[in-house]
């Protein structure tokens, strides 16, 4: 247990890492966009040049939030919830697999590998 809760963790610390290196990336690419587009609208005198850099907004605060704000929190909570009250929407097909099921398809596959190496 205390290893498989380390190596979430070290997964849960990768993906914020991931996310804090995009997040470099992305607004540098957004900051050059909206300089671009902004110089551009300006110029040309066409305001609809602005209208991209609306969803491009709401990329990067996705992304700030995912990097460096509350959203780890909040699909924890959110998680917790669903783990709660919503339990009925993680059961497994067919049921929590037993060492009987286990055994039947161990042997299935062991007895089709004998099979084909006939």
């Amino acid at each position: 247990m205390v290893m498989q809760n380390q190596m979430r963790e070290r997964q849960m610390a990768m993906q914020v890492a991931w996310s804090r290196e995009f997040l470099k990336y992305y607004g540098t690419f957004f900051a050059l966009a909206t300089v671009g587009l902004t110089v551009g609208a300006i110029k040309r005198r066409k305001p609809f040049l602005l209208a991209p850099i609306v969803p491009l907004g709401f990329i990067m605060a996705y992304q700030v939030d995912s990097a460096y704000g509350t959203l780890i929190y909040r699909v924890r909570g959110e998680a917790e919830s669903i783990m709660t009250s919503d339990h009925d929407r993680l059961d497994l097909p067919h049921g929590t697999p037993t060492f009987e099921s286990i055994e039947k398809a161990r042997r299935a596959r062991s007895s089709l590998a004998s099979f084909l190496e006939k």
